[in-house]
């Protein structure tokens, strides 16, 4: 329960449910509540099939490739702290400009859910706390986001555009806290 609790945490950081609910709200503002509903389904269900399949196949690819484990943690731990500090920075998250009818599966499922901070996250839990423990935590996480997103309209009402704004803000600010830890234990990986 413990490799659970220490792989949902991050998890739960790094797919940021309120955080990405303003972007989600900007891309469907147009459309219908039932067609919202759809495209929450279709990015939840992407999200969660890319996350699987690399947590499955991810530790492969890397081996193909000739990199370690600590070679990943240094990499994805710079990117994550990247991205954090520039989420920090930002005033707002990035609108792209999509046709509202087919954006679930992309730019919703992927990369916006399952991105890299999520990828990043989870293969490094993986190595660290196991497959299922971290397998259930993507899971739960997305399974969250799908909550949100579901509920988005009262969501967002309810938090207001600041609230979610600093609830994002303070998401990676943990985030960059994190990478820092998983860039300072790949580091460790190669002084042993």
């Amino acid at each position: 329960m413990e490799n659970f609790w220490l792989s949902f945490v991050p998890l739960f950081i790094a797919v940021d449910p309120l955080g990405i609910l303003p972007l989600f709200m900007a891309l469907t503002q147009e459309l219908s509540l039932e067609k919202l509903r759809q495209v929450a389904i279709q990015s939840v269900l992407t999200a969660l099939v890319v996350a699987i399949l690399f947590l499955l196949g991810g530790t492969y690819v890397l081996r193909l490739l000739g990199l370690s484990v600590a070679d990943f943690m240094v990499s994805g731990g710079i990117l994550l702290l990247i991205m954090s500090v520039v989420d920090l920075v930002s005033v707002e998250k990035k609108r792209r400009k999509v046709d509202p009818s087919d954006i679930g599966p992309v730019p919703l499922g992927v990369p916006i859910i399952a991105g890299p901070a999520v990828m990043t996250t989870s293969l490094l839990l993986m190595n660290e706390h196991g497959f299922w423990p971290t397998a259930i935590a993507v899971t739960i996480n997305i399974g969250l986001v799908g909550i949100v997103f579901w509920f988005a309209r009262s969501v967002y009402k309810f938090l207001g555009k600041n609230g979610a704004r600093t609830i994002s803000k303070l998401a990676s600010l943990l985030l960059a806290a994190i990478s820092v830890m998983i860039i300072r234990k790949g580091i460790m990986f190669y002084l042993k």
